[in-house]
This record gives structure tokens, sequence and C-alpha cells, in this order.
């Protein structure tokens, strides 16, 4: 008769046991324990990959600015296509002008002698 007895004592010691161990295991102090190691352990390379982030962002940032302004840049190139046209035909008319005046002013060097004051000759 002992021996049943004594599985029923050793029973009751074992599941007093697993439940102290499984409260114990589930105790929400060891939980926040735990995920306080994790964070100690996590937190410093977290951190270096932010300031690494925003080191990228800020590169980034000026290489796009740097995009757009050279974009825009060129655009206003291609739009001053129209002026540099209305120039170029400026400038012919002015040649052509130049030409013009030359020749008259050639024509007009070719001046009469002038003839005799009266009284002398």
């Amino acid at each position: 008769m002992e021996e049943p007895e004594m599985q029923l004592k050793v029973k009751k010691v074992t599941d007093r046991f697993t439940e102290s161990l499984y409260v114990l295991a589930n105790e929400p102090s060891v939980a926040l324990f735990r995920l306080q190691e994790h964070v100690r352990r996590s937190l410093p390379e977290l951190a270096q990959h932010k300031s690494d982030m925003q080191s990228w962002e800020e590169q980034s940032q000026g290489a796009i600015y740097t995009v757009e302004y050279a974009c825009s840049a060129i655009k206003s190139m291609t739009d001053s296509s129209v002026y540099f046209k209305s120039i170029d035909s400026l400038l012919r008319h002015s040649i052509a002008m130049k030409e013009q005046l030359s020749a008259a002013q050639g024509r007009s060097t070719i001046t009469p002698q002038p003839k005799n004051p009266p009284g002398t000759s």
C-alpha cells in the first residue's frame, strides 16, 4: 500500500514543481528582463543603422538636387534655341546692312574732282 501512496505524493510534488517552473518561466518580470537584455544587445547596432540611413538620405538628397538643377539647366538651354535663332537672324541682317553701307560708302568715295574756283586758272 505504500507504493500507491508514494506514487501519489511523488505525483503531487512533481505537479507542484512543474507548476512553479511554469509560473516562474512565464512571470511578467522574467519576460521584461529578457526584453531588456534583447534591447541592450540590439540597440547599439540599430542606432548605428539609423545614423547610416540618415547619412545616406542626406547624400541622396544632395545628389537629387544636383540632378534636378542640371536637368533644369539643360531644359533652359533647349528652350533658348529660339533666342539663338533670333540672334543669328539679327547678326545676318546686321552683316548685310554693313555690306550695304560699305558698298554705299565705296560709291560715294568716288567723287568728282572739284572744279577750279572762279578766278583761278
